[in-house]
């Protein structure tokens, strides 16, 4: 008898409840995070005008490939190449947090189960997207230390 009444209690499900000061904290958040996103499109939109600006100006002056030292031996489309790049950096989470920005507002507003678990999704991706650009600029670093001491050596 004692087992029948242990599983059952192992089925039943834990409901998570969101209360209204979390509803609020949630929507505050959202608001907020398209407030970034939006920022972070316009930077995505000027690195890339400055990434095909930075590319013709080198190709009409050498002076410019010349200043940018060891470096502009790989010439203009090297720059251009690495500033898309950047832009790129920028713009993934920037879309991430629009995304979750407007599912967040919509699932809050409209008390949408689906719409809070997509928010909840691309916040979990951008956390993911950081968390492993993180990693890889640790293993840079690392890297560099690494190679520095053995070339003192």
């Amino acid at each position: 008898m004692e087992n029948l009444e242990e599983t059952t209690e192992t089925h039943e499900q834990t409901t998570l409840v969101v209360s209204e000061e979390i509803r609020s904290y949630i929507y505050e958040i959202a608001k907020w995070a398209g407030f970034l996103a939006i920022v972070g499109f316009v930077f995505t939109g000027i690195m890339i005008i400055g990434a095909f600006t930075i590319g013709a100006a080198m190709n009409t002056s050498p002076e410019i490939m010349l200043m940018a030292g060891p470096l502009g031996k790989f010439g203009s489309i090297f720059f251009t190449v690495i500033c898309l790049v950047y832009a790129f950096a920028v713009f993934y989470p920037s879309l991430l947090l629009f995304k979750y920005s407007t599912k967040a507002k919509h699932g809050v507003l409209y008390g949408e189960q689906g719409s809070l678990n997509d928010a909840l999704s691309k916040l979990k991706s951008l956390f993911k997207y950081w968390g492993i650009l993180t990693i890889i600029f640790i293993s840079l670093y690392v890297l560099a230390i690494i190679s520095s001491i053995m070339a003192k050596v």
